[in-house]
């Protein structure tokens, strides 16, 4: 039967495919007693559950070939023969009929007597046996629960998997990324969680909040996810298909349009030209951000490094990574920021302090790195190396005070005589930046210019420690909200101080690349934006359609609004305002 699940968007699009249960709700059942007019029923839909079963096994022996046919036969004929055992149907008839047993809980009854009746037995063969009848049943089981039907099944067969899950870490996701995920449907979470922030980097399309996901969806149920509208739909009927292959057709249509946007400059409507840099790490990140016109690498993580390994990583491996980026970009600038562990962020080096009370506020970025200044020290001589083969600069993480970018220059000044020492080419000149991802650092951000080339603002992490609110924690969504005006004040005191200082900011954190807060950060003055590369094209589309001189007249109503509620009914009125045809004065301006 169609079932809608409603659920908050955290990653925009559309996935049909077969629901895969991370917490199967499979197994559990319903205890209730059946009442008398509802034996018969309950009755014919355990005989389908087994014929469904049955089937089941047919189909998979009917596929299976060669030397794998020969091995797994064996089992798929007992496991037949199981579920036509008079003994096991008598007994299940029994419960439901007399005990008044629901179907689900008479199977496991009966999983739980017959396992141990094989497994009280001497004979290891007979013993053995334990675990088929288990198997048997809980195909069972799973048919009882999966309201699919044989057509539906036969679709779901030739699509990939969407997760069904109370949560997933970003690290599954990425790894079911490469294995046909398709998307995710979450009981909890944020839209704004390192989860959420990974999907829309991947593509996949990810709902939150569907709060009755694991008990009512059952594994291989077919499954149409429209996170457009916020919504899983169980069991899609015909239309719901008709929709999703409209959406197929018109997301097509729109990658070919804005492919033509990769060799176009970036620039709104009335002419300002904005630079679009990407959020890279992998050699497959790198090859999108050129392939879509990127201005350069505005931040190059370098802990994937430091997570391979159970010893920090040597310099030449170092220097080989760095190179390699450098070179990939052809010429274009690349923004390296410095080893960032610590808090959420853990290591297989070991580097990361363990057991800290408050890691989030304890030893991680720049703090951590200068507490290791010998590792510290070889990352630094890795990336004045690599500086060589293009344009290099560096981001500090998590600067909190001038003096640790004092400490950083100092370091790096070190091991340019070291270098130059070796007879070790170098650049002539490496910027040093600092990044705004700290309340302390926002706030004194003009005495962090007097030693920094240029900043770059970290707003996923700002946002965290000014409103004290974890974005992974889905009760705080009201609260993390990057419209909130206080994360508002400081995202434009930062850049007006820069604008002053003369010397560039960027911003690196996730609304750098969401559509949604383009008008919103060009408003505020932000000229220099880096995001994930598969994000440029549509970012670049969306800048063409803004009047920058109209946002900006509009940038001290946004940061008077006492509430970030009252900043999007704002922000719509000026986003209509600033989209609407220009007028002759505009045009005379």
């Amino acid at each position: 039967m169609r079932q809608v699940l409603g659920g908050t968007v955290a990653a925009r699009g559309m996935a049909l495919g077969r629901a895969r249960l991370a917490q199967p709700s499979r197994y559990a059942v319903d205890t209730r007693p059946l009442a008398d007019d509802e034996v018969e029923a309950e009755w014919h839909m355990l005989e389908r559950a087994l014929e469904t079963a049955r089937q089941e096994l047919r189909e998979l022996r009917e596929k299976l070939t060669g030397t794998l046919a020969r091995e797994v036969n064996e089992f798929i004929d007992a496991h037949s023969l199981l579920l036509d055992d008079a003994e096991l149907l008598r007994g299940l008839e029994d419960m439901v009929r007399v005990g008044r047993y629901r179907p689900g809980a008479a199977l496991k009854k009966q999983r739980e007597r017959l396992s141990a009746a094989f497994a009280a037995m001497d004979d290891p063969y007979l013993r053995s046996r334990k675990e088929d009848v288990e198997q048997v049943i809980n195909r069972v089981i799973a048919a009882l629960q999966r309201q699919t039907s044989p057509e539906e099944r036969k679709l779901a067969a030739r699509v990939g998997e969407i997760l069904v899950a109370d949560s997933i870490a970003p690290a599954d996701m990425a790894q079911l990324a490469g294995s046909g995920l398709l998307g995710v449907v979450a009981n909890a979470g944020s839209a704004y969680s390192h989860s959420a922030i990974l999907a829309r980097s991947l593509g996949l399309p990810m709902l939150v909040g569907a709060r009755d996901a694991l008990s009512s969806i059952h594994d291989d149920d077919l499954i149409m996810l429209d996170a457009e509208r916020g919504e899983a739909v169980v069991h899609p009927a015909a239309q719901d298909l008709t929709r999703y292959r409209s959406w197929q057709r018109g997301l097509a249509a729109e990658g070919r349009r804005l492919a033509t946007l990769a060799n176009q400059a970036t620039r709104t409507r009335d002419g300002v030209s904005i630079r679009l840099l990407a959020n890279a790490e992998s050699p497959a990140d790198i090859a999108m951000a050129r392939a879509r016109g990127s201005d350069g690498i505005g931040l190059h993580r370098t802990e994937f490094l430091f997570l391979k390994h159970k010893r920090p990583p040597a310099e030449d491996e170092q220097f080989n990574a760095y190179r390699d980026l450098v070179l990939g970009m052809g010429g274009a600038p690349v923004t390296i920021r410095t080893l960032d562990l610590g808090a959420d962020k853990a290591d297989a080096a070991g580097l990361a302090m363990r057991g800290e009370d408050n890691p989030a506020l304890g030893l991680r970025g720049v703090r951590l790195s200068l507490h290791y200044p010998a590792v510290f020290s070889t990352q630094i001589r890795a990336i004045l190396r690599a500086g060589c083969y293009g344009p290099v600069r560096v981001l500090v993480p998590m600067v909190s005070q001038p003096d640790e970018l004092l400490a950083v220059r100092a370091l790096f000044n070190l091991a340019r005589e070291e270098l130059r020492q070796e007879n070790v080419d170098l650049p002539e000149r490496m910027p040093l930046g600092a990044m705004i991802e700290v309340p302390a650092a926002a706030i004194n951000v003009r005495a962090l210019l007097e030693h920094a080339d240029f900043l770059a603002i970290g707003t996923n992490d700002l946002a965290q420690y000014v409103l004290a609110a974890d974005r992974n924690n889905d009760a705080l969504g009201d609260i993390y909200n990057p419209l909130q005006p206080a994360l508002l004040h400081l995202i434009a005191h930062v850049i007006s101080c820069a604008r002053r200082a003369g010397k560039p900011v960027s911003l690196c954190g996730e609304i750098a690349g969401d559509v949604g807060f383009t008008a919103l950060l060009l408003a505020l003055g932000l000229e220099e934006f880096s995001m994930h590369p598969a994000q440029i094209l549509q970012v670049r589309d969306r800048m063409a359609t803004l009047d920058h001189a109209r946002l900006r007249r509009h940038a001290r109503r946004l940061l008077r609004a006492p509430t970030h509620e009252a900043v999007a009914q704002l922000l719509d009125e000026i986003v209509a305002d600033a989209s609407a045809p220009p007028q002759p004065a505009d045009e005379a301006g």
